[in-house]
């Protein structure tokens, strides 16, 4: 077979074309999204199957020569950053996370990890949502506010839970509300895990991406919330048809910052919450308003579905029992 290079025949410029191909055939490591061997098989395959996405799209940004560019101090404080963000939102937030207010915020970080401060989720999920749902894939947002603070629980995703960690109140709120849409084939999971979400284009966006163990809203006004802002409206900005999911008071604050256009869907709902669930969100239905607000925009509906789907019992027909009277009839002619 030939390569490409044989359909040109000027040999000045067959160098030149060659050199382009090998480059794109060999993308340097820094391009590409840092695996870390402590996550599950699974959620790895998937990270990478995100990642490998968001490579296929040509950008004019260059990554490597980005980093180049930062001096020696920003370059170590954003080195989380440049190691585990997904490359297409790195893309997008690079300018963002060298402005000054997210340089104090990692300066904050580090003080915290030098004082051996215990903080979720574990560094390496703080941006897994950015991993696991490229940033053209976005179509659901599902805001969220503050990360589980106790163990085993965050792992970079609003409500989700890694197995075997059983699902909080919270999310087995929202679980009995996707049984209520989905009754005949919702099965509600004994895990709290929602990365299947994740790989199909919602993003479970937290306000504050970091939090003390056992300290709720410990890391609250720290920064994040202006980064996880700008995260939202790069996504209404860029992708020209998103749901954004708010719910509770502080959810609903944010969407009114923001300002979401017409051309974006907004569903709003108290808290699932058990201290507030019960004053509006079961009966809200968004999950399947949802769906059907995504389908006439032309675009691929979500499975919510966490567990296969039960297999419809076939019903069995049953022989019609005979007609007594005609029987009766039958036998009055034979006499």
């Amino acid at each position: 077979m030939k390569r490409v290079t044989d359909f040109f025949a000027v040999a000045p410029k067959k160098q030149a074309l060659e050199s382009a191909v090998n480059k794109i055939k060999t993308p340097s490591p820094s391009d590409v999204s840092t695996k870390d061997d402590s996550l599950s098989s699974s959620t790895s395959n998937k990270e990478s199957e995100s990642n490998k996405s968001d490579l296929s799209k040509t950008s004019d940004w260059d990554k490597e020569k980005w980093v180049q560019s930062l001096d020696p101090e920003t370059k170590e404080l954003l080195t989380l950053e440049i190691d585990t963000l997904g490359s297409s939102w790195l893309e997008h937030l690079h300018q963002e996370i060298t402005k000054p207010y997210f340089i104090k915020l990692k300066q904050f970080l580090k003080s915290q990890k030098e004082k051996k401060v215990q903080i979720f989720p574990p560094e390496k999920d703080i941006y897994s949502w950015s991993r696991l749902s490229a940033f053209s894939n976005v179509r659901v947002v599902i805001l969220g506010q503050d990360p589980y603070h106790n163990v085993g629980q965050a792992h970079g995703l609003a409500f989700s839970v890694n197995p075997p960690t059983p699902p909080p109140p919270s999310l087995v709120n929202i679980y009995k509300e996707l049984k209520s849409c989905y009754p005949e084939t919702f099965i509600i999971p004994k895990h709290g895990s929602l990365l299947k979400w994740a790989n199909q284009g919602v993003l479970m966006l937290n306000a504050c991406l970091t939090v003390e163990a056992h300290r709720p809203n410990s890391h609250a006004n720290k920064g994040w919330e202006q980064f996880t802002e700008q995260v939202i409206k790069i996504i209404l900005k860029n992708n020209k048809h998103v749901v954004l999911m708010a719910w509770g008071s502080p959810a609903g604050k944010r969407i009114n910052q923001i300002q979401p256009g017409q051309q974006h869907l907004v569903l709003r709902s108290v808290h699932p919450s058990p201290l507030s669930a019960s004053r509006g969100w079961f009966g809200t239905q968004h999950f399947i308003k949802a769906n059907e607000w995504l389908q006439t925009k032309d675009l691929e509906p979500i499975d919510w579905h966490l567990l296969p789907k039960p297999k419809q019992k076939q019903k069995q027909l049953t022989p019609p029992k005979p007609d007594e009277s005609s029987n009766t009839e039958s036998e009055q002619e034979k006499k």
